[in-house]
């Protein structure tokens, strides 16, 4: 709490001159007075509980006087308030979910299948870790999924917290008729949703003072196969994000040596992944069409080291306009001296009622 004229606080000096005039301070006025011939009855009578509170309407007084001074003094409570000015970047991560990703990783010392260490390593992209990843809480963050077809599982959002929620409903391809790689449907997909970024942006705050502008457009495409379905191809839909200005980072994950779990009556098998890997040649033709990168993830440490870097690469410009917003508190004390000051009034007309 602060003060807008603690000047006003000399004032309470006064209160010791009350008292001195009252004659509590020596030197005060004489008190009327009815003398008796005979006391002693009297003093053996002792003190009622009026006259051991005869003091309760002066200190009432001395307490409503010092709260009008602290009002007079004007107390504030101030609040800091940050509005940030971004150059924001909307980020759109498109992961494969074909059966494919069903082969197995070590991810902080657990066996998981490469989907779910995905899945993991984004979300601490996204909000932050214990190590060297910040997140990314300027950024508007999306998630396209795709096996034979592509979908929104997130839009592009600055909610991040509801980023897990939206992970969890990733999983895996069940069958054949959804099993399947569709990759150049999947980058026209993102590249739409990203050329819509302004728009999102402009639906989700629309009352937002601050000049929020998109002023880069960045894909995360991560596979571990190859073509198989889908109506456009790659290189195409790659043209398309390049014409809309959309970088495409591009990640192929997994090795040779990956195995996939397999569950039998008599216990769980692991065999190897098998399949032709990750279309490396169109994935590094991709990022050199939109001018990003090309990575290759063989493992959950190398993967976390890709994200690192993409995070430091694609970094969001924030320019923090901080000032301080006050609410005047003097109405509470003001409120509270005159209550203390009706109360005094009160109970020298009653109960401390004096005669003469």
């Amino acid at each position: 709490m602060t003060f807008g004229f603690p000047l006003a606080f000399l004032l309470l000096l006064v209160i010791p001159l009350l008292l001195w005039a009252r004659g509590l301070g020596g030197g005060g006025r004489r008190r009327a007075s009815i003398r008796f011939s005979w006391t002693r009855n009297a003093s053996r009578a002792g003190r009622s509980w009026r006259q051991r509170l005869s003091f309760l309407p002066l200190v009432l007084r001395l307490v409503a006087l010092a709260l009008l001074v602290t009002a007079l003094a004007r107390p504030q409570k101030g609040m800091e308030q940050v509005r940030d000015v971004n150059e924001g970047i909307a980020i759109e991560m498109v992961v494969d979910r074909s059966s494919s990703m069903g082969a197995e990783m070590i991810f902080d010392r657990e066996r998981m299948n490469r989907l779910e260490v995905v899945k993991k390593v984004f979300e601490q992209f996204v909000l932050g870790n214990d190590g060297k990843l910040g997140g990314r809480p300027n950024d508007l963050i999306g998630m396209i999924s795709f096996a034979r077809y592509a979908e929104t599982t997130c839009p592009l959002t600055l909610a991040h917290g509801a980023l897990p929620r939206f992970l969890e409903t990733v999983k895996l391809a069940q069958n054949r008729a959804e099993d399947g790689t569709s990759i150049g449907d999947a980058i026209a997909l993102a590249s739409a949703r990203l050329e819509k970024a302004d728009e999102a942006m402009a639906k989700q705050a629309p009352a937002r003072e601050d000049k929020y502008e998109v002023k880069s457009k960045v894909m995360i495409l991560l596979t571990d196969g190859r073509q198989t379905a889908g109506k456009r191809a790659p290189r195409e839909a790659a043209a398309l994000a390049r014409e809309w200005g959309i970088k495409i980072y591009t990640i192929a994950v997994g090795s040779e040596e990956a195995v996939v779990g397999q569950d039998t009556p008599f216990g769980q098998f692991f065999r190897r992944a098998g399949g032709e890997g990750a279309d490396t040649r169109t994935l590094q033709g991709i990022a050199d069409e939109t001018g990003g990168k090309f990575y290759e993830a063989h493992n959950a440490e190398a993967l976390e080291g890709i994200y690192r870097e993409i995070d430091e690469l694609e970094r969001s410009v924030i320019e923090s306009l901080r000032f301080m917003d006050y609410k005047e508190l003097f109405l509470p004390f003001a409120a509270a001296a005159f209550v203390l000051l009706g109360m005094e009034v009160v109970l020298g007309c009653t109960l401390f009622r004096k005669i003469p």
